[in-house]
């Protein structure tokens, strides 16, 4: 069963096949190759009747399968009854896979666009021109990429939350993005430990000549985008339960608390205020700050210094 469901869409992609071209694409012998497609033509689905018609079977051209040992399919069934993506499918899923070529780790994008182009040709409409739009990351994106082929450092100037630039060198491993951002996740040579760097907070990017001395193979990295340390701080937030998973990469192990009207209590990890103060604003109406008092008090001045401030700016 298994070696008929690979065999009959390949005699579909390949349209007319020898028996000979067949056995060498399965390593098995022509013979088995001869008895499955007999096997193909009497194997369908049962119409309305509940019984087999001709129009419910596969059928092949018989006359060259019998005298040139040539497969041909006249006949399909069920299969091209098959859902099928819409033309905007196709084309959102083309999107999604040019968006997957860019990143430095998808190293064969032959076979990306192999599946493009199937996408294009199996839909039921002629999908729209759609093109992953450029950023001002991308050229950030095509010499780290370059660096990840060559097998060299990178150097950088890093601009983190709190305002302060430093310089780095780093084994790039792996490229992510999350929402609109995309992060760099390497080994640090600075701290000697991998790190996660915002690509929009890079300046100065270039490729050194030194080889990496730490590779992605040789590197755990977790699934979760941001890693956390010892010196993490610990805060407790209460949020609604369907969206506990928009601050998965922050939560510790501890399993959330539940409460009242469909919300929990979750420990997050975060670096440091600054980060904190990022995380809820981008969250702002669905997450609740409860402890420590420190990270309640600084979350509340950051949010009326923002407030006072517009306050200033509307009223000139």
């Amino acid at each position: 069963m298994t070696f008929l469901l690979a065999l009959v869409p390949y005699l579909m992609d390949h349209g007319h096949v020898t028996v000979a071209d067949a056995a060498r694409h399965f390593g098995v012998d022509e013979e088995q190759i001869r008895e499955s497609v007999r096997l193909i033509a009497v194997s369908g689905v049962p119409g309305e009747t509940s019984s087999y018609q001709h129009e419910d079977l596969f059928d092949i051209d018989w006359d060259l399968f019998e005298e040139n040992d040539e497969i041909v399919i006249t006949h399909l069934v069920a299969i091209d009854d098959s859902p099928r993506f819409s033309a905007r499918e196709a084309a959102a899923l083309i999107a999604g896979l040019q968006y997957l070529s860019s990143l430095p780790e998808q190293a064969d994008r032959d076979v990306l666009g192999s599946l493009m182009s199937k996408l294009a040709l199996g839909s039921t409409g002629r999908p729209a021109e759609v093109a992953v739009g450029s950023s001002s990351v991308d050229t950030a994106l095509a010499r780290i990429r370059d660096s990840v082929a060559a097998g060299h450092r990178i150097e950088f100037d890093y601009l983190n939350s709190r305002g302060e630039s430093e310089k780095r060198t780093v084994d790039p491993l792996r490229i992510q993005s999350l929402d609109q951002d995309w992060y760099l996740r390497g080994w640090d040579h600075l701290r000697q430990a991998v790190r996660t760097f915002r690509l929009d907070r890079m300046s100065n990017l270039t490729t050194t000549d030194e080889p990496i001395s730490h590779h992605a193979a040789e590197v755990p990295l977790s699934e979760s985008l941001f890693e956390s340390s010892a010196t993490d701080l610990e805060v407790v937030v209460e949020l609604a339960d369907d969206a506990i998973g928009m601050i998965a990469d922050y939560l510790t192990t501890d399993a959330p608390v539940p409460g009242r009207n469909g919300r929990s209590r979750v420990t997050l990890h975060v670096a440091h205020d600054h980060g904190l103060k990022r995380l809820i604003a981008g969250l702002s109406g669905v997450v609740t700050v409860i402890s420590p008092d420190t990270a309640r008090t600084r979350v509340a001045d950051w949010a009326q210094a923002a407030l006072d401030r517009y306050a200033e700016q509307t009223d000139r």
